[in-house]
């Protein structure tokens, strides 16, 4: 593009379009991306940043992957889309088998949808039809951990973190939930037993208006990319069976591969009764979710006739699960964990140093999730700055500055990410 196209595309944005979680007066710098291939973006101006985000979590493949190409261009000529009310499509059954051989046993139900905060409205709407359906009526209210994310619309915004989430300003708006202290037993150190504690506390006290408790598992991430132990779902998954409350996973972020399992829940080996899958269900192609549930739910909903009440206009859009399967054959084909392995090793590696910089809190790895936490908030605009003149993409959030990249990307690729995290932490662009 011309310098005058793009000064008029910014100019125009900038006055017109809200961008996530932005202000219109005064807006973060939002950059032109005009093409996007393997792991790296292409700006309007020529320039080529290597994109350590996978595009907020999605792209695992990279993009423009001819595999996944190819499975768009193919539905399209078929059918873009045809309302699920009434009708079925084979994209949809084939996606769901193919699901179903892959997530853990017990979830033999599926409800697709269309982002990730509403498959947490759906999943939370399946505990308390549930429960209502098993004439437990008192059973209303959810219960969480401390720190987590869990989406934007209503319920889920009830369910993330009241005080150091994004959502205080609603807070006299949304459902009274009840949360319990964040997990403090790190991942990479040996489970305390005491760490579950007050959660179960709160079931002991309240277990008879909860209906879920709703979880980010192992990794929690927007509220504040935390890696805790397996072993306390092990121990939440007793409670909540002891309590007949139900357990909600939301492996939006941390499903196929992510966190080094191809699910989170795999760390500890157990199985939700509800868990939502989005973000990479479709490798960042096209927008998908999926909310599995075991018999026991769903026949429990449909109990004397019972309907479940939710209907999205795009559920199980084919376009959409037409990519999906493409991604699921990808995965089957059994090079993730390797390629997460490996990126593993050099996040770990590569940030490391970081340590003992000043201003440096703690530094993290877990699968394909490498996180420096700073002791402060991070300038964001004057960071993303610095990564975008050194050609990557790098988008930190409050005191985190994190790579979640693309499965594909190269050694030389993720060792310039963590190099140029290093140079903008000495050059002290983080206080």
């Amino acid at each position: 593009m011309k310098p005058e196209q793009i000064n008029n595309l910014i100019a125009f944005d900038k006055k017109h379009i809200w961008h996530p979680y932005t202000s219109m007066t005064n807006p973060l710098p939002a950059i032109p991306v005009v093409a996007a291939q393997g792991c790296e973006l292409e700006l309007a101006d020529g320039r080529k940043l290597i994109d350590g985000m996978s595009s907020w979590w999605c792209a695992i493949h990279g993009y423009n992957h001819p595999e996944l190409n190819a499975a768009a261009k193919t539905q399209i000529d078929k059918m873009s889309h045809v309302m699920f009310g009434g009708i079925t499509h084979p994209s949809a059954v084939t996606l769901a088998e193919k699901l179903l051989a892959i997530t853990p046993e017990p979830l033999q139900h599926i409800f697709f949808a269309d982002s990730g905060s509403v498959s947490v409205e759906v999943a939370i709407k399946m505990a308390l039809q549930y429960h209502h359906a098993s004439g437990n009526k008192s059973k209303r209210r959810l219960l969480t951990v401390r720190k987590g994310y869990h989406g934007d619309t209503f319920a889920a915004m009830s369910v993330c973190d009241p005080v150091t989430g994004m959502h205080q300003i609603f807070a006299d708006v949304v459902t009274k939930q009840y949360f319990a202290e964040q997990p403090t037993c790190r991942f990479d150190q040996p489970y305390d037993p005491q760490s579950i504690t007050d959660i179960q506390r709160q079931l002991e006290l309240y277990h008879e208006n909860i209906a879920a408790v709703i979880i980010e598992p192992v990794v929690q991430g927007a509220g504040g990319m935390w890696f805790y132990h397996g072993d306390y779902l092990k121990d939440l998954r007793r409670l909540c069976d002891e309590y007949n409350v139900l357990l909600i996973f939301d492996e939006i972020a941390t499903g196929f591969g992510r966190s080094g399992k191809l699910f989170a829940c795999q760390w500890p080996d157990i199985s939700p009764d509800i868990m939502c899958v989005g973000k990479s269900l479709t490798a960042g192609y096209m927008t998908l979710v999926a909310v599995l549930a075991t018999t026991k739910v769903a026949h429990g909903i449909s109990a004397d006739s019972g309907v479940f009440m939710h209907g999205p206009t795009f559920m199980a859009n084919p376009l959409a699960c037409a990519v999906a399967i493409a991604n699921l054959e990808i995965l089957e084909q059994n090079r993730w964990p390797a390629q997460v392995e490996n990126i593993k090793k050099l996040l770990t590696e590569g940030l490391e140093p970081c340590k003992t910089i000043p201003g440096v809190k703690d530094v993290r790895t877990l699968g394909a999730i490498g996180v420096v936490e700073t002791e402060n908030p991070v300038n964001v605009a004057k960071l993303q700055e610095f990564f975008v003149k050194n050609n990557v993409w790098i988008r930190p959030f409050n005191n985190l500055i994190y790579l979640m990249p693309p499965y594909i990307i190269t050694n030389d690729q993720l060792n310039y990410l963590t190099e140029v995290i290093q140079k903008a932490l000495q050059a002290n662009l983080h206080q």
